[in-house]
């Protein structure tokens, strides 16, 4: 089993910045893709941003040139850089871990941001 522990959410104005970090922990060995998810009230689960074991990144569009998403495997843990944020990006945000043919699934942190 692997746990996450999401952190860094909270509420900024637009154009402001935060930065989320999702730990794992427990059956860390082998951890492959490590993302972010996000979901607004009346919305489905998005990608925002997914990093693989070497690196390679992928974004949603609404998101590219805004957040960075890396990794430390060292650390088992993984980073959501998001600056110049708007309104539009207020959701929970979720990381999400795979291990093998598992998916993990943190308990989300709330972003919020004002106009």
């Amino acid at each position: 089993q692997v746990q996450l522990v999401e952190s860094g959410g909270g509420s900024v104005q637009a154009g402001g910045s935060l930065r989320l970090s999702c730990a794992a922990s427990g059956s860390t060995s082998s951890l492959s893709a490590m993302g972010w998810y996000r979901q607004a009230p009346g919305n489905q689960r998005e990608l925002v941003a997914i990093i693989s074991l070497g690196g390679s990144t992928n974004y949603a569009d609404s998101v590219k040139g805004r957040f960075t998403i890396s990794r430390d495997n060292a650390k088992n843990t993984v980073y959501l850089e998001m600056n110049n944020l708007k309104p539009e990006d207020t959701a929970v945000y979720y990381c999400k871990v795979t291990r093998f043919w598992s998916h993990y699934w943190g308990q989300g942190t709330q972003v919020t941001v004002s106009s």
